[in-house]
Order: C-alpha cells, then sequence, then structure tokens
C-alpha cells in the first residue's frame, strides 16, 4: 500500500473509532437525559403509542384512554369525574406534559418501568400491545365525594387520613378543573391551558392545595404547643390552672400585647378549657416557657420543615428555627410566619387519635403489571413519636371537649367519638384579608380512629363576620368522617 493510500486509510480508521466513541457515549451516557429531554418529541409520541395503565380508587379506574385520530399520538388520557379527582391524578397531557400521580408513576402508567421487563418481554413474543401498569390508590371514593361537594363553589382543600396506616383516604381541592380539556394536542386544549394560567385566573384552580399551598393555620396549631407543653412537662394535670395572664403583656422581649378573640374569660384558666375556647393568651405564654428549641422539635415531630413524599411531593409546612422570645409566643398560636398545608395539619391530628404515633402519609396502595400480578405493595411505616400515648390521649380527651362544649360542635356525629380543633386564621397586612377557616379532626371506634380529617376554607366571598372554623369547615370535616364510617 503506497502512502497516500496509508493516509487514507488511517483517516478512515480515525473516523470511525470517533464515530464508535460517539455512540458508545450517546447510548451510555446521554440516553436517559436524552430519554428525558422534554423536548424530545419522540418521547412523548412514544408515551402515547399504547393506552396508559389506569389509576384506581376502589377497584374501579377513574383514568381511561381513547384514540386520537389526525395526529402522531395514537392514544389520549380520559378522565372520570376529572375535577373531583384531578389532585389525586394531575393530567397526563401530549401537549403539556404530566403531573401528581401521571407524573410521579408516569414510567410505569407507560410500562416503561424496569419492573415491567418481564411483561414487555411476553408483549413482545406474542405480538400483544404493549400495556401500562395500573396504580392502585388508598383513596375512598365516598370520603372523596363528601371532600369535594362539602367545599362546592368555596376555595379550600380537604385531606383525610387513616391515623393507624397513613393512608390517604381524601384529598380535595377547589376549584379545581378538568385534566380531560387539556389531554390532547388540539387548539381547543391549548385553549384550555391558557385559560387554567393563574394571569388569565386568579383562583388558579390547577393548584393543588392540599398539597403545595400553605396557609396560615391559626388556632388548629395550638394542638402542637399543647402536645409540647405536655410532653415538656409544663403542663401535667389538663384541668389544672395555668399561670396565665390576661392579656399577655408585654410579651417577652417586645412591647405587643396579646389578646383574645371575643369575651372570653382565659385567666390561669386550665389547658383543657383554653381548647375548648381557643384561649390565645394560655398558649403564647405555653409556648413561649417551653421555648424556641422545645416548640421546634415538637413541630417537626409532626413533619414541619420538611417536604413530604407521599409519593406526590407536598411542600414542607413552616415552623421558624430562629425567633425572638415574643415571635415564639405569637407563633405557638399559628401567627407570625407558622404555614401548614392541609396536609399537614391531617398529620398532627392523626397522630394524636393514633396515640401519639405518626404513620408515613402514602396515597399509593400498590402497583399492578398488566397481567394483575403486584409489582410493589406499600407497608405503612412509622415516621416519628410526637406525644406519649398518655399525654395523646389527654390531648384527645381535650379535642373531644372542643367538639361537645366548645367551638367545634358542628362535627358532632352521633353515637361516635369526634375530637376536634377550630381555627380562624388571619392574614393579610394588618389582618386586612378575610380568614381563612380551619377545622381539623378525628373520629374514634373500638377499634381504634380510622379517619383523621383537615378542612381549609378561604371563603372570600362570605360576610366577615360569618367566617369560623366551627361555621364553614366543621360540617365539610364531618360529612367526610361520616363517609369513611359508612354513617
Amino acid at each position: 500500500m503506497n502512502k497516500p493510500l496509508r493516509r487514507v486509510a488511517v483517516f478512515c480508521g480515525l473516523l470511525v473509532l470517533a464515530l464508535l466513541v460517539r455512540v458508545n457515549y450517546v447510548q451510555f451516557v446521554q440516553a436517559d437525559q436524552l430519554q428525558n429531554d422534554p423536548y424530545n418529541r419522540r418521547v412523548a409520541i412514544n408515551q402515547y403509542a399504547q393506552p396508559r395503565g389506569d389509576i384506581v380508587v376502589d377497584g374501579k379506574a377513574v383514568t381511561g384512554h381513547t384514540e386520537t385520530n389526525g395526529s402522531d399520538f395514537k392514544y389520549k388520557r380520559t378522565y372520570t369525574d376529572g375535577p373531583m379527582w384531578a389532585p389525586v391524578t394531575g393530567h397526563a397531557s401530549q401537549a403539556y406534559g404530566t403531573t401528581m400521580l401521571e407524573g410521579v408513576e408516569d414510567k410505569f402508567l407507560t410500562g416503561d418501568d424496569d419492573r415491567l421487563f418481564f411483561n414487555r418481554t411476553i408483549d413482545l413474543l406474542t405480538g400483544k400491545q404493549r400495556q401500562g401498569g395500573n396504580v392502585v390508590t388508598t383513596l375512598n371514593a365516598e370520603a372523596q365525594k363528601a371532600a369535594f361537594d362539602g367545599l362546592g363553589d368555596k376555595k379550600g382543600a380537604v385531606v383525610a387520613l387513616d391515623p393507624r396506616t397513613g393512608a390517604v383516604l381524601a384529598m380535595a381541592s377547589t376549584p379545581s378543573y378538568d385534566p380531560s380539556d387539556i389531554a390532547g394536542y388540539s387548539t381547543s386544549d391549548e385553549k384550555n391551558w391558557i385559560a387554567l394560567d393563574k394571569k388569565k385566573d386568579p383562583d388558579d384552580p390547577s393548584l393543588n392545595r392540599a398539597l403545595r399551598q400553605t396557609y396560615p393555620p391559626g388556632s388548629t396549631f395550638k394542638l402542637v404547643t399543647a402536645a409540647a407543653a405536655l410532653e415538656s412537662g409544663q403542663v401535667t394535670d389538663i384541668d389544672g390552672k395555668t399561670n396565665s395572664p390576661d392579656p399577655y403583656y408585654p410579651l417577652p422581649g417586645s412591647a405587643f400585647k396579646l389578646v383574645n378573640e371575643g369575651h372570653i374569660q382565659c385567666k390561669d384558666t386550665s389547658l383543657r378549657d383554653a381548647l375548648r375556647q381557643s384561649c390565645n393568651t394560655v398558649f403564647g405564654k405555653l409556648g413561649a416557657t417551653v421555648g424556641l428549641q422545645g416548640m421546634v422539635d415538637e413541630a417537626e415531630k409532626f413533619g414541619f420543615n420538611k417536604e413530604q413524599l407521599i409519593p406526590v411531593r407536598a411542600d414542607a409546612s413552616n415552623f421558624d428555627t430562629k425567633m425572638s422570645p415574643d415571635q415564639v409566643a405569637q407563633s405557638s398560636i399559628g401567627q407570625f410566619d407558622t404555614a401548614a398545608t392541609p396536609l399537614q395539619m391531617a398529620m398532627v391530628a392523626s397522630a394524636i387519635a393514633n396515640n401519639g404515633v405518626l404513620m408515613q402519609p402514602y396515597e399509593v396502595d400498590k402497583l399492578v403489571a398488566p397481567n394483575l400480578s403486584t409489582i410493589s405493595q406499600t407497608d405503612p411505616k412509622e415516621m416519628s413519636k410526637p406525644l406519649s400515648p398518655e399525654n395523646a390521649q389527654k390531648l384527645q380527651s381535650m379535642m373531644e371537649t372542643v367538639v361537645n362544649d366548645g367551638t367545634g360542635k358542628k362535627a358532632k356525629i352521633p353515637g361516635v367519638k369526634v375530637g376536634g380543633k377550630t381555627g380562624t386564621a388571619q392574614h393579610g397586612v394588618n389582618n386586612d384579608k378575610a380568614p381563612y377557616a380551619w377545622f381539623v379532626s378525628y373520629a374514634m371506634t373500638d377499634q381504634g380512629s380510622p379517619v383523621a380529617v383537615a378542612v381549609v376554607v378561604e371563603d372570600g366571598s362570605a360576610n366577615r363576620d360569618d367566617i369560623s372554623g366551627g361555621g364553614l369547615a366543621a360540617p365539610i370535616a364531618k360529612s367526610v368522617m361520616e363517609a369513611v364510617l359508612n354513617k
């Protein structure tokens, strides 16, 4: 071989080598990145090349599919009672991606999950169309309907948990939207998508208020302060006098005065009566006495200051870790910077109802392959112990007093032991906006507590004086508890 030919051969060899290196780099290094790139249209086309698996509630699918005409997407997602289930399912859109369970479990629903390799292989060998797996949820359809109907045209959210396991029984958020309206790639889907934008609709119907919105929890946070007071030993007798002034003035390190709402008598009142009447002064004083670190420790045992994955992500609720003593007092009654998701406050009620044990919340019971074999089963898991069983039972007794003789009477269920706490959370500059109405509760049976509920209502259209946790939120919680109890 003469010299020019050798050079050409070497050059060609180098080109082949470079091509091999590049191919292997793309195949083994960039494959996942390219496969998950939102601008890779092949990924989206592949997602809808076969019917997605279903999201299942109480044995029935709340999702479905239909064939698409005139598009390179073969199938389109459909939803049954879309607005009611949207906070759970999220959406799977040919144009706008996936959210909530549709997003977290996307690979399983499309059949791309590695755990479905055996099923894919069988389908390939038999010539059967590839199928996605099903996501079986923990949701209770009747409880979800009670929550959604109870909120009605009000803006707000409801979360119900099974305190014994942490299973999510209901998760509603209003106003809502129908995921079917944005599932396709058409002009009307685009129009519906634009209409959902918060700039177009300030009520933000696509916001999952149960998981992704934090609110000032108001007086419902007094449950955490009561737990901290009991656990720290600041209070041992819930019916004994507390050393608390009325008004609480001055707050430590400031000239601020803490007062009570309405004409209630709170000076030195017992912890039980303070919770029944919702005395700001008693809980502010107790929080300041427990101190910053004690309050932070107790709040974090209930789940504050940490995102929750159920497996969909819930925003972290907030209890500040750096505060002056007067700010600790204000935070201990759910004011200052304290903020909580409805899920978080359902966790607080759940831990109290479960004798002090907080179970990890979860909304996926199991993942099922197309051949109906179970691929993954969620086992209930203990998350923390915010309270001793003795102190939890004391707090249960106090919450039941709130429902029987206090501000939570509208949550009473004949023949059932119900505990609760109301909250009317002020917010805005100088509290100039309509307050949020809260109610957190649980129902108790001989087998323990099967349901704990948190309800928040942002009803800006209501008369300000008519807004209260006991008036607006407690009846919704009651209907959800009745649905779980089959009452």
